[in-house]
This record gives structure tokens, C-alpha cells and sequence, in this order.
């Protein structure tokens, strides 16, 4: 069965992922994606520019699928804002399991391309400002007293989890995760609360 052109890109990035993730993105070149993606360099070429341009769309698939994992762990379901930012992080330990997790795919991204010129570099950049604006909503839900420090504060776990985790394994500082969310979030209501009594 023939693929239309929009299942063959699709299909295209499914096996870029896996190549770009698992080996690098500067150790892939383009002949082996289309060979392991069963089309003709041609039929690569017509669909992606250039490679710049394969890597660009990886990124942004990377995105889209990311931003629909944050959003459904923290969706406005009913949760209160600070058990959605808790779920965040009990769905991040299952992300970081070894057999799943190589790393933070922008962070790699932002690695091997520097150049904040280039789309593969603007997008993963993209990537980390929209999660710390999500954890800023989520703070502001939360009645926290500065809602940026605190949405900065979640961010950098968030991170050290990336980063640790690659090195040092789930079982590594990544453990410590939650409880240090939870004491950032305990710490950020205090203040609140405390403003709250006395106006009352």
C-alpha cells in the first residue's frame, strides 16, 4: 500500500527520532535515514530541504509530543494546581526509565547546534521557555507569593532530572524529585497563606 506524502514525512520522522535519539544527530547522516526509512534520497529530499531541515522538523515533532505529554499530565481536570504540578513529576520518573531514555532530546539538540541562528536550535529553546511559562501558570493557580521565582525553582528540578538521570540512573539525586517539589510548593503557599490570616 502506498503511503501519501504526508504519511511518508510522518513516517520519515518516526524512524529520524530513533536514529537522532538513540546515536546522535551528527553521527546520522541523511542516506542512512532513508535507507532505514525504506524511500529514495529523492523522495527524503523533496520531503526535507536539507538535512538543517530533517533536524528542524525532528525538533518540532519532539515538541508536539512533549507539550501533549505536560499538557495531559497537568490537564485542569478537576486537580488542584498543586497536585497537576506533582503529577508532572510522578509521570517524569517514568520518562527517564533507561530502557526509554537517552536524555532530553532539546537539550541534545541545543548541543550539537549551538548556533541560535539555526530553526533546530530556536525550536528546542522554544520547547524549555513554554514549559517554564506552563509551570508560571501553574504557580500563579497556586497563590504562590512570587510566581516566577517559583515557576524557575520547578524548572531547574525538572532539569536536574534530565541531566541526572543520565549519568546517575532513576535511582540517582532524580529520587529526590518529588519531595523537593513538594517542599518548593509548601514554601510558596506559606507566604500567601500567611497574608491571608492577617487581611482576615
Amino acid at each position: 500500500m502506498r503511503r501519501s506524502a504526508a504519511e511518508t514525512r510522518e513516517h520519515v520522522l518516526a524512524v529520524t527520532h530513533d536514529l537522532f535519539y538513540w546515536n546522535g544527530i551528527h553521527a546520522v547522516g541523511v542516506d542512512r535515514v532513508a535507507a532505514e526509512a525504506g524511500v529514495a534520497p529523492t523522495t527524503l529530499y523533496r520531503l526535507f530541504r536539507s538535512k538543517d531541515d530533517l533536524v528542524a522538523a525532528y525538533v518540532e515533532r519532539a515538541d508536539e509530543n512533549y507539550r501533549g505529554w505536560f499538557g495531559q499530565a497537568a490537564k485542569a481536570d478537576g486537580r488542584s494546581a498543586r497536585d497537576r504540578v506533582l503529577a508532572v513529576f510522578d509521570e517524569l520518573v517514568a520518562v527517564v526509565e533507561p530502557d526509554r531514555y537517552r536524555g532530553c532530546p532539546f537539550l541534545m539538540a541545543l548541543a550539537e547546534y549551538p548556533d541560535p541562528e539555526l530553526a533546530a536550535h530556536r525550536g528546542a529553546v522554544a520547547t524549555k521557555r513554554w514549559v517554564r511559562a506552563r509551570f508560571g501558570e501553574l504557580a500563579a493557580e497556586l497563590g504562590a507569593a512570587d510566581p516566577d521565582a517559583l515557576a524557575d525553582q520547578l524548572a531547574l528540578v525538572l532539569e536536574g532530572v534530565y541531566a541526572s538521570v543520565q549519568a546517575l540512573g532513576v535511582d540517582g539525586p532524580a529520587r529526590q524529585a518529588r519531595d523537593l517539589v513538594e517542599a518548593l510548593l509548601e514554601g510558596a503557599a506559606r507566604p500567601a497563606r500567611r497574608g491571608a490570616a492577617a487581611r482576615a
